[in-house]
């Protein structure tokens, strides 16, 4: 099934990220962790659907999507950041293998957070957090999709990593084996992976070797 739904609000997180405020469809019912398809409600666009995963509560009144612009790619997330309050798009039913599964370490590289808020919110929400940790991976300190939440989430379970630009409070290392055997002490426990393609490869191949079970890492499949 297909809803048609307004653009209530869009603001910026991060300099090329907004999050957007959508009405929600009183039967849309998704997993936290599921995506989406969202598809701009005008001719021209209507054939370029692409997924985005609600980061708002299932509980909550409206939808909310963080989505990243791509400008080079001239397409779907420019034309979104452009759009106005008033603005129609088309959202589709959930989809998608990413769905809490138990505790363990949440691993992201730069947008590829998203698919987990949803999930670190209800686990905040209902003090379930404690068993949790967050892996989080950018460019630089001013790429980081909303940093202080994730901190005041996670504490010192919050290992914040930004590989081209750093600071005092930022790691600067990229996630490898190496990385993952300093910084994890166990690996029979659930592993979220989501970031660009070669990147989920790479962590999950990683996981592995070290002894994480095929079966306990869950990412887009």
């Amino acid at each position: 099934m297909t809803y048609t739904v307004t653009l209530l609000m869009a603001e910026f997180v991060t300099h090329d990220v907004k999050r957007f405020i959508i009405e929600k469809p009183s039967l849309l019912n998704y997993q936290p962790g599921q995506g989406v398809e969202l598809i701009i409600n005008q001719p021209q666009w209507k054939d370029k659907g692409r997924a985005f995963t609600p980061t708002s509560l299932k509980e909550d009144k409206v939808l909310e999507f963080i989505i990243k612009k791509y400008p080079d790619h001239h397409g779907v997330t420019e034309k979104l950041h452009s759009l106005q309050p008033g603005a129609e798009l088309l959202i589709s039913d959930p989809f998608g293998t990413i769905t809490y599964q138990g505790p363990g370490v949440f691993i992201a590289g730069g947008a590829g957070i998203t698919p987990f808020m949803a999930i670190i919110r209800e686990l905040a929400r209902n003090h379930q957090l404690a068993k949790h940790s967050l892996i989080f991976s950018n460019k630089t300190p001013a790429d980081i999709i909303c940093e202080q939440e994730f901190r005041f989430y996670f504490g010192e379970r919050c290992l914040l990593t930004c590989t081209e630009t750093s600071g005092s409070s930022y790691d600067n290392r990229l996630i490898t084996k190496e990385f993952l055997q300093a910084e994890i002490n166990d690996f029979n426990q659930r592993f979220y992976t989501c970031g660009p393609p070669q990147f989920v490869r790479d962590i999950n191949q990683a996981l592995i070797a070290l002894g994480a079970k095929p079966n306990t890492l869950v990412f887009e499949q």
